[in-house]
């Protein structure tokens, strides 16, 4: 419905062009007709019969430049005729290319809506500024399911043209959350412009559903203590985050290397992964040694983390895959998907 609405909007920037055009070389030919016609019947100069043709032609009825004649009295009247259906052409084709507009805007607010509503487990994004829509772009490779809530109207064609399912309006709104689908959403993130905003969106959120995953983005150090009474899961401060970023760097360059390159570098020999491990899996209460990962995928199992949230670093041969365990994975991303679909599978 996308891919058509988007060739129906191609189609009709051609014609509105094609339209433009058109006028444009009517109205000058109209005139050459008209000064043309004035200086034969007349014999006026190019000055007056250009005159005589605007003034006719616009309908403005100024008054004759000079005398007219019965042949140019007729060829008057065949003339105001002419400038009569050239603008009620162009007030057709103006109307249409309105009407045309608002119907491709109500196609493609339908699609988008139909789209939502055929969304489950799904995050919403509520803020498109610059975090928002870098945070959007990297949850995008996943891919993940998003629906984004911004309620600045300059940022609609940018949500279009990065292709983003969107809703237009406040997002602490509750009518708006409910449109995105959030009884129905795995997560929410706040990355509204203020911390009062985000404060007053999380606690909107969480009283829609309880169960929610929230995270949400704190500029000052005071209020991440607000927004986690609000109901969030999860604050983080982008400051914070680049300042430790940054120290990283200096302390530790090989290793914040090596993460860009399996975080934020496309490289298909080094990626890294966590992977849930479905209960049904045929892998769950085997042995790393007995499960045969290192040795059908080439992948480096670095971490497996416990239902219980612990963490189990650098584990053993001799570790147990268990059910509701996340295994971290380091390798190509061709096998890290093998992997998924093994971890992931029903027996």
């Amino acid at each position: 419905m996308c891919k058509f609405l988007d060739r129906i909007g191609q189609n009709n920037g051609m014609k509105s062009i094609k339209h433009l055009r058109l006028c444009v070389f009517l109205l000058i030919l109209i005139i050459m007709f008209g000064v043309t016609g004035y200086m034969t019947i007349e014999d006026w100069n190019f000055l007056d019969a250009l005159y005589m043709t605007v003034t006719t032609f616009t309908t403005v009825g100024y008054g004759e430049v000079h005398e007219v004649s019965d042949l140019g009295r007729i060829f008057t009247i065949f003339f105001i005729v002419i400038g009569v259906v050239y603008f009620l052409y162009i007030a057709g084709a103006v109307v249409q290319f309105v009407v045309e507009g608002q119907i491709r805007t109500i196609l493609g607010r339908r699609s988008l809506d139909k789209k939502i509503d055929r969304m489950h487990n799904h995050y919403i994004v509520c803020g498109y500024g610059r975090i928002g829509r870098i945070l959007c772009k990297m949850l995008a490779e996943k891919p993940v399911d998003l629906v984004v809530i911004e309620k600045n109207q300059d940022l609609i064609s940018v949500m279009d043209n990065d292709k983003i399912i969107y809703l237009s309006g406040d997002a602490s709104d509750e009518t708006v959350l409910l449109r995105a689908g959030i009884k129905r959403a795995k997560g929410l993130v706040a990355v509204l412009a203020t911390d009062t905003d985000n404060v007053f969106l999380v606690l909107s959120a969480r009283q829609l559903n309880p169960d929610i995953f929230i995270m949400a983005r704190a500029s000052h150090n005071e209020t991440k203590s607000k927004i986690l009474a609000a109901g969030a899961n999860r604050v983080e401060s982008p400051y914070d985050m680049g300042a430790v970023s940054m120290a990283q760097r200096i302390i530790r360059p090989t290793v914040t290397n090596f993460l860009d390159f399996a975080f934020t570098q496309k490289r298909k020999d080094i990626q890294m992964e966590e992977i849930p491990v479905n209960p049904s899996s045929s892998l769950v209460n085997l042995m790393l040694k007995d499960s045969g990962i290192r040795q059908r995928f080439n992948l480096i199992i670095i971490a497996i983390k416990k239902p219980d949230e612990s963490m189990l670093f650098n584990p053993s041969f001799e570790t147990v895959i268990e059910a509701g365990d996340t295994v971290i994975a380091v390798g190509q991303e061709e096998n890290l998907q093998k992997l998924e679909k093994i971890l992931s599978a029903r027996r």
